[in-house]
């Protein structure tokens, strides 16, 4: 059996949200539409920084998941703590796409070539940055958090609620383009919206898997804090 390479679990959270980040850099830059859980806060960016130009990706994500958080807070009846760990998530990942955004926007564009390459690494790096981030304790993101709290809570398997929820999460994208810009003309969410909405979830799956078959993932500072 070939021997599996040790990954502490704060390595694979700092991988995560950069190789994320990253991804959807990527995947703003080919136009073709962003993944359908960013959609709400992609669109928020592009209406608010219209007369606030300050208002970056990045800013207009940790918002939208305090939102969530909020909601999701209501939705369990209680505020527990470990929620303001993953704002903290969020803050951090918002920081660190918009230093991602800047870099990735000094790349020159080569046309449409050049556009559905930087969609297909956006959509594979999303998924691996995902993937990464489910093999770590630290606090996820609202988005994860808000599928794995209600699936607990009902008992419903996650693989549904996750489903559900990017539906759900789809729908709004689209509503909030026509809100902000008028039916008929798409911002946010387009056809790669939508391939990404039926085979995200398959990606994210081959790749989790495809890590565990190569990589160990343990708790590195929590395994020290508790005398190992």
């Amino acid at each position: 059996m070939k021997r599996k390479r040790v990954c502490f679990s704060e390595a694979a959270y700092v991988l995560g949200l950069v190789i994320l980040a990253l991804g959807t850099a990527l995947m703003e830059r080919a136009d073709f539409g962003m993944s359908m859980v960013v959609a709400p806060a992609y669109l928020l960016h592009l209406k608010i920084s219209r007369v606030w130009t300050p208002f970056s990706f990045g800013m207009a994500e940790y918002a939208f998941q305090a939102f969530l958080l909020i909601l999701l807070s209501l939705v369990m009846g209680r505020f527990k703590k470990g929620y303001l760990f993953s704002f903290v998530t969020a803050v951090i990942y918002g920081l660190t796409l918009d230093a991602v955004m800047s870099a990735v926007a000094l790349i020159p564009r080569f046309g449409l070539a050049d556009r559905v390459l930087s969609y297909v690494l956006g959509l594979l790096l999303c998924s691996l940055g995902v993937a990464f981030l489910f093999h770590t304790y630290i606090a996820p993101e609202a988005y994860e958090l808000f599928v794995k709290e209600v699936a607990a809570r009902h008992g419903w398997p996650i693989p549904r609620v996750k489903t559900v929820y990017d539906c759900v999460s789809c729908g709004i994208g689209v509503l909030l383009s026509f809100a902000f810009f008028g039916f008929g003309h798409f911002e946010g969410v387009k056809l790669g919206t939508i391939l990404c909405a039926l085979i995200n979830g398959t990606l994210i799956g081959w790749i989790s898997r495809w890590l565990e078959d190569r990589l160990d993932f343990r708790d590195g500072l929590r395994r020290k804090g508790a005398g190992v």
